[in-house]
């Protein structure tokens, strides 16, 4: 199967980079989100990341305006196309909702991809009627600079669904790694913890939230500190993944610091909000 036209559920951080890779790579991309205000915020990230690959001789005027070209928005749900992915918010429900609608209306050989970055494609899968062609396509943040992207099969997705979806991965210039479907699969299974013990060492007074940041990038050749990394993903976003994984694994040793509880609690969600265990004002 080929991909040629995709729709992107989703205008956030997530949705926006993918739609934003997928019309580089010359695909017919539509992104699709509940209010004006949001679909109108993704497009103008994509063209102000475009204008900055402009401006450094990446790419020319031209090519940034035929991306540009190959993105339509709409506020209402939309259907045809080759392949749909989701990159709504990581909640369960909302997420069967949406396939559960999309498997009612797409054309049967429509694949549903869900960029979800720790629920079980099982478990979303089992909405539909067409498990066999739902997978999970998990993007890493910012979706245009990362080169890698987690593939997930659900117990019952397709060799061929797996297929198609890993050649649609490379064609967008990526590496796809492939994870079995256990909750947070590979990559958050992996960095939610290094998140989380930051926040415990803070939370203890082992050192400030600088001084931990530093000592994980200067000794560790981390590129990234656990804290401001939190704080780029969103503290909201690493709660949710760290409750999923809790609940599925049944392990304290997933269990979330309540720091993190405590800084959104208090409104404090990282970057996008203008502070997190760190300030940006």
């Amino acid at each position: 199967m080929e991909i040629r036209k995709v729709i992107i559920y989703g205008a956030g951080t997530m949705g926006n980079g993918i739609a934003q890779v997928c019309a580089a790579a010359g695909l017919d991309v539509t992104m699709v989100d509940i209010k004006k205000d949001f679909v109108d915020k993704g497009m103008a990230t994509i063209r102000k990341n475009l204008d900055r690959m402009v401006s450094k001789e990446k790419i020319t005027k031209e090519t940034a305006d035929q991306i540009i070209g190959r993105i339509k928005t709409s506020v209402e749900r939309v259907y045809d196309a080759d392949i749909v992915i989701e990159a709504i918010i990581e909640v369960e429900d909302a997420k069967r909702e949406l396939f559960a609608d999309l498997d009612r209306k797409c054309p049967k050989d429509t694949i549903l991809a869900s960029n979800t970055s720790s629920i079980p494609i099982t478990n979303i899968a089992s909405a539909t009627k067409r498990p066999d062609k739902v997978i999970g396509m998990h993007f890493m943040n910012p979706v245009p600079l990362m080169a890698g992207v987690e593939i997930i099969r659900g117990r019952k997705t397709s060799d061929e669904t797996y297929a198609t979806v890993d050649k649609l991965a490379k064609d967008l210039g990526k590496v796809p790694g492939v994870s079995n479907d256990f909750p947070g699969f590979v990559a958050n299974r992996i960095l939610m913890p290094y998140i989380n013990e930051g926040a415990w060492a803070l939370r203890q007074g082992v050192s400030d939230a600088q001084n931990i940041d530093l000592i994980a990038k200067k000794c560790l050749n981390m590129p990234m500190g656990p804290l401001e990394l939190a704080d780029l993903i969103g503290l909201d976003i690493c709660l949710a993944i760290m409750e999923v994984m809790y609940e599925g694994f049944g392990d304290d040793k997933y269990a979330p610091c309540p720091l993190v509880k405590e800084h959104i609690d208090a409104g404090e969600l990282g970057r996008k909000s203008g502070k997190g265990f760190h300030s940006y004002q």
